[in-house]
């Protein structure tokens, strides 16, 4: 079982987010104690609104970073901390949430609650991060293997739809 505070802290932000994707609601309600791990990842973009910060993980391809909510940890500061490990990249989430999502990451595995955080960043920051699964920038009129392909569909609408709000025209 997950500990009370950050189940309270993901279901402040599930509903906070910009956009919902697999019923995720509805799956939070049915489940009102949640028993799996949360995951919790950033969509990073650059100042242009044309790249997307991508790590290649060894199995599920190029995915943003991201990972488990450990015990105690709320999933917004998860993120942060996922962000960090994976690209050496400090940065301020923007205040929503940009989605909520429920998946299985193994056949094998429950379905859980994913919160996606949302970041704007300078491309020519230096990028680091974990031996194996290096980050890449990746422009979003690209194509990009990935386990999770509805991820490249949600994450250019969450892009664009910053790029709007802050008028700067895609590329």
């Amino acid at each position: 079982m997950i500990d009370k505070m950050t189940v309270q802290a993901a279901v402040a932000d599930a509903r906070l987010a910009a956009m919902e994707f697999d019923d995720a609601q509805a799956w939070l309600r049915a489940h009102p104690t949640l028993t799996a791990p949360l995951a919790a990842e950033v969509w990073v973009t650059d100042l242009t609104y044309s790249h997307v910060l991508l790590v290649q993980h060894r199995v599920r391809g190029w995915v943003p970073p991201g990972g488990t909510v450990e015990p105690g940890e709320m999933p917004r500061a998860a993120a942060a901390r996922e962000l960090v490990e994976e690209t050496g990249v400090s940065a301020d989430l923007l205040p929503l949430p940009a989605a909520v999502a429920v998946r299985s990451y193994r056949a094998d595995w429950e379905p859980t609650l994913g919160l996606s955080y949302g970041a704007v960043i300078d491309l020519d920051v230096p990028l680091g991060g974990e031996s194996g699964q290096p980050p890449k920038w990746v422009n979003l009129d690209e194509e990009w293997n990935s386990a999770f392909p509805e991820d490249r569909g949600r994450i250019r609408t969450y892009v664009r739809r910053l790029a709007a709000e802050h008028s700067v025209g895609t590329r």
